[in-house]
């Protein structure tokens, strides 16, 4: 009996041993210096501070636009006498005021990251380490919100409103069938170059980081829930919601 006791004890001491020695190194793989860690955010502040001004020119120009041809439709259609004018003008008008509180709705995330980012101090040890999650953390939204920008969801959607105006152009209105198309044709040509013309660099430099430094995870790796924030920063009030 004591014989069976030695042994099962000293078996349960070799399983922890042996437990024991695989977990090193992955504790010390996780383990990041100092030098590290300041070595990793200025490579992020980098990244973010080189994704701001295309992100600002792409979110600014499109609400521009957008805002733009909304107010120029809707004078059209306040001055015109014409039926089909008029009818043309509130459908463009309604589009376009859509697009506009889309860019509102959805604010560009490179486009403030750097500013949220320098909010953050780094004086001590704790505060860089802090400080380097929570700027893994933008890098990974940044790229996040720019893959979903592009992804068939998005095409989707706009897809939908360029149909249903499309279809009521056809229907509503009670035009041709071709010019039903014709509008389902320019809407489509409008939302796919602002689809298109959405900058991705956060995807690049996001994938970059992960395979230089081993650290984050893989974007679609896992399901995200729904999520919302305020983003405020200079010029710019916003609601960001990634799904």
């Amino acid at each position: 009996m004591k014989k069976q006791f030695v042994s099962t004890y000293f078996g349960t001491v070799l399983l922890l041993f042996c437990l024991l020695f695989q977990m090193n190194p992955v504790l010390a793989q996780n383990k990041v210096s100092d030098a590290q860690t300041q070595e990793r955010l200025q490579a992020i502040r980098h990244m973010l501070e080189q994704g701001k001004p295309n992100a600002n020119r792409w979110w600014y120009g499109w609400l521009i636009g957008y805002s733009a041809a909304t107010i120029g439709q809707g004078a059209v259609y306040l001055t015109s006498e014409d039926k089909e004018t008029r009818q043309d003008m509130a459908l463009g008008a309604a589009t376009t005021f859509l697009g506009a509180m889309g860019q509102l709705i959805a604010p560009m995330v490179p486009g403030t990251a750097s500013d949220r980012l320098a909010q953050f101090s780094e004086n001590t040890l704790e505060e860089r380490s802090n400080k380097l999650l929570k700027a893994e953390e933008l890098l990974r939204e940044c790229a996040l919100q720019e893959k979903v920008g592009r992804s068939w969801k998005t095409h989707a959607i706009t897809g939908a409103v360029n149909l249903s105006s499309g279809l009521i152009v056809w229907l509503g209105f009670k035009r041709s069938f071709w010019e039903g198309v014709g509008n389902f044709a320019l809407n489509t040509v409008i939302t796919e170059a602002q689809i298109w013309s959405q900058p991705t660099r956060a995807v690049e430099d996001y994938d970059n980081y992960r395979n230089t430094h081993q650290s984050g995870e893989k974007l679609g790796a896992q399901k995200f829930a729904p999520s919302w924030s305020v983003v405020l920063s200079p010029g710019r009030v916003g609601i960001s919601i990634l799904f």
